[in-house]
């Protein structure tokens, strides 16, 4: 009997774990309390595990008398909302890009108005930055030294990793900015060839930002691409590592959102709950603590000495939000010109 190709066995267990996840009793309510399932993209574990889940489960406990546990699974964005769609039993969604929620509402899974929800459904932002090996022996001060002969980058993967789609857009507005701020215009074939230039020296993309992170931890590249909490949870483990900061770089912007087609009546109200308890101040605080920005209030973001000051920021509506972004450059620069796809 021939041995299964790795590529073809990965498949069987991936398919084989949807079908255990698809057979998890959703959340119950009753005497036994509440139970909520949360799907998360990859960099979204620690606050919410360490910090998050318990602080709002003592919260409901002492207001309401039950008890409230948590079920996660966390992988990249794009593969969370995969899931989703073909059926995982998750109760709410916390997603790296707003076309991903508009993805699960496209599919069935959101009925409700995510926007509407505080600051229009983002929970938490990041900037992007450029991690390093301690002493930047690349001498890299900015995107353009990612296109260095030499250099070896790693980058998530865009097909998986919402993390990766952020990053591209990181890279190719920077030069939009920089270049308008120059020459008064916005030099879109220099920012094209800024990106294929970097890619080349792409030589790893891992599924999500995380795993890009955990590649980047055991040795392997000269630099890393991703959000600036990533960079400050490396260094504060003591980590031999140096954050770049770009003259230009775009903040990422987080969505969470309530899968209704999973809700019964009953549990709703607990699992919406705590939905909305993201944007309390106490949670707030916890990103801010485990190096998200705070989306509602600034003044929470001076507790954390680690936070950079980008001299030239932008968000994704600089390129007309991701109904633009996603067609006009992840997929159209990016995928059709860059991978010639």
């Amino acid at each position: 009997m021939k041995k299964l190709s790795l590529t073809v066995t990965l498949a069987f267990i991936a398919a084989a774990l949807l079908a255990l996840a698809a057979c998890i009793p959703g959340p119950t309510t009753g005497g036994n309390g509440v139970t909520i399932t949360v799907y998360g993209f990859s960099i979204m574990k620690e606050p919410l595990e360490k910090e998050i889940f318990t602080a709002f489960a003592e919260k409901w406990k002492r207001e309401h008398g039950t008890p409230v546990t948590f079920i996660t699974s966390f992988a990249g964005s794009e593969t969370i909302t995969n899931q989703i769609l073909q059926g995982a039993p998750a109760d709410i969604a916390i997603l790296s890009i707003e076309r991903d929620a508009d993805r699960l509402v496209q599919g069935g899974a959101i009925k409700n108005d995510w926007r509407s929800r505080p600051n229009k459904g983002i929970v938490n932002k990041t900037p992007f930055i450029i991690l390093v090996r301690k002493g930047n022996p690349k001498q890299i001060s900015d995107f353009p030294d990612l296109a260095k002969p030499g250099v070896q980058l790693i980058h998530p993967d865009p097909v998986s990793s919402g993390g990766a789609q952020w990053s591209i857009l990181a890279i190719y507005g920077s030069e939009l900015l920089k270049s308008d701020a120059t020459s008064g215009g916005q030099d879109a074939p220099k920012a094209q060839e800024l990106l294929k230039a970097v890619w080349k020296n792409v030589f790893s993309s891992p599924g999500s930002a995380r795993e890009a992170r955990t590649s980047f931890e055991t040795g392997h590249g000269d630099a890393l691409v991703t959000y600036e909490l990533e960079g400050l949870a490396m260094k504060q483990a003591g980590a031999d590592v140096d954050i770049v900061i770009p003259k230009a770089s775009i903040f990422s912007e987080h969505p969470a959102v309530m899968i209704d087609r999973n809700l019964s009546a009953e549990k709703k109200p607990v699992v919406e709950a705590f939905l909305n308890y993201l944007w309390s101040d106490e949670a707030q605080k916890s990103f801010v603590k485990f190096n998200f920005r705070s989306v509602t209030n600034d003044s929470f973001n001076a507790a954390n000495s680690g936070f950079a000051k980008i001299e030239m920021p932008f968000t994704v509506d600089h390129f007309g939000g991701w109904d633009r972004a996603y067609p006009d450059v992840i997929e159209g620069i990016f995928i059709k010109q860059i991978q010639g796809k």
